[in-house]
């Protein structure tokens, strides 16, 4: 066994579809704007969430140092996009309310989310073993903190870390290096679980863990086995856990 656990989310633990290409979520987002007189036509502000998304990523790209130029993976904060998007309207909102309509655009995009089948027991077995249990996940705090809650799944995790809030991601060194800043580890002691060759397991191995690598269902595209600890070609919770408790 390891000492510590340390997950990824979407597609390793959660199961989850979302679209944000349908422009019935865009048509219902703009009438929600038009509630607070910031006015715009399905497309239009379409356009201008993905452009402001990309512009925000940019410049946070500018500001990396360039020992990390190879491997600047930038986090916006996703909630000052939806406050942006008022304010080109003229309409100045709460940071509260910014919040907010970014949940609302997460429910409407969200086809569904869920566990994969044993992951709660599989959590339970890793505590229950003494073992330390933490989250690594690329993802937007004003998502992920309360679908880890619908989910019932936050008590598991002695530690969590959600990269908006550090403003980088997997598989850029300083988010793995978060782990020990953080909570204290020693990678060295951890094993990495993910659904994703590049973003988990080849960042974590670049930060010295040992790591599990799943192909599951919400895998990237044509992702390449790697050169993994372990590695499991279907999601199977009880395989996994079987993996993680010899």
């Amino acid at each position: 066994m390891y000492k510590n656990y340390v997950f990824d989310l979407y597609g390793t633990l959660v199961d989850i579809h979302t679209d944000e290409e349908q422009m019935a979520l865009w048509e219902k987002l703009s009438l929600f704007y038009g509630y607070y007189g910031a006015n715009y036509e399905p497309q239009e502000l379409k356009d201008r969430y993905e452009a402001l998304c990309s512009s925000k990523e940019a410049e946070m790209k500018r500001g990396v140092e360039p020992r990390y130029a190879h491997e600047a993976c930038p986090e916006i904060h996703i909630e000052e996009v939806f406050a942006a998007l008022f304010a080109e309207k003229g309409v100045t909102v709460s940071d509260e309310m910014a919040v907010l309509t970014g949940q609302f655009f997460r429910a409407l995009a969200t086809e569904y989310v869920k566990l994969y089948d044993g992951v709660p027991q599989m959590l339970a077995k890793l505590k229950e073993a003494g073992a330390g249990v933490y989250l690594l996940s690329n993802a937007q705090r004003i998502f992920t903190a309360y679908e880890l809650n619908y989910l019932d799944i936050t008590k598991y995790f002695d530690g969590i870390l959600i990269s908006s809030d550090y403003s980088t991601k997997k598989p850029d060194a300083r988010f793995f290096a978060l782990l020990h800043e953080k909570f204290g580890l020693d990678l060295k002691e951890c094993i990495m679980v993910g659904n994703d060759s590049r973003c988990d397991i080849g960042g974590a191995k670049a930060a010295g863990m040992d790591c599990l690598y799943v192909r599951s269902n919400i895998s990237p595209k044509d992702d390449p086995t790697p050169d993994a600890t372990y590695c499991m070609e279907e999601m199977d919770i009880a395989k996994m856990t079987e993996l993680l408790l010899q």
